[in-house]
């Protein structure tokens, strides 16, 4: 006879959505410069980003719940991103990937978005020029954990300044 309490598990819808909401993000393709190399190289096995259930790059803001804006936000792009990123659905999250999408690098000229925040959202900033695949497999666990934290109840938050700034190493 087998127990009846072995097959049972305790906890909350709370806890079971946001688990699969962090296990499967759908990241957009969305690279703009030099970054979006670094971003692209973390999809190779060495890296390997599928292990945290992010493998599945989308051509589509329908399709997807997270933007990875990667590198140099002009002024003649940054309408857009705000329309791509209006267009995805809820919840949605944004990582700034690299110097000139946190704040826009060393290009300090009237061409050039100083920050995807100032167009975007942004929940996790990863900084560094650019920076390594490692930063932001480091980045998408920060904003898993971000995501753990999420309440049922509450509208995805859409002001999440100031934002998390992951470093490139782990000491």
């Amino acid at each position: 006879m087998t127990e009846p309490s072995s097959n049972i598990l305790t906890t909350s819808y709370e806890k079971i959505f946001n688990w699969a909401r962090r296990s499967a993000i759908w990241p957009m393709q969305f690279g703009l410069a030099c970054c979006a190399i670094e971003m692209m190289a973390v999809l190779d096995p060495r890296h390997d980003m599928s292990r945290f259930g992010a493998e599945v790059f989308r051509a589509s803001p329908r399709q997807s719940d997270l933007m990875i804006v990667a590198g140099t936000v002009t002024e003649k792009m940054a309408p857009i991103v705000k329309k791509l990123w209006d267009q995805m659905p809820e919840p949605k999250w944004a990582i700034a990937m690299g110097a000139c999408a946190t704040c826009g690098g060393p290009y300090r000229t009237y061409a050039v978005t100083q920050g995807v925040d100032r167009v975007i959202p942004v929940d996790v900033y990863v900084p560094g020029c650019p920076p390594r695949p490692e930063a932001l497999l480091w980045g998408l666990l920060h904003l898993q954990r971000k995501i753990d934290r999420m309440r049922l109840g509450d509208k995805a938050p859409q002001q999440s300044l100031p934002g998390l700034v992951v470093g490139a190493s782990r000491r």
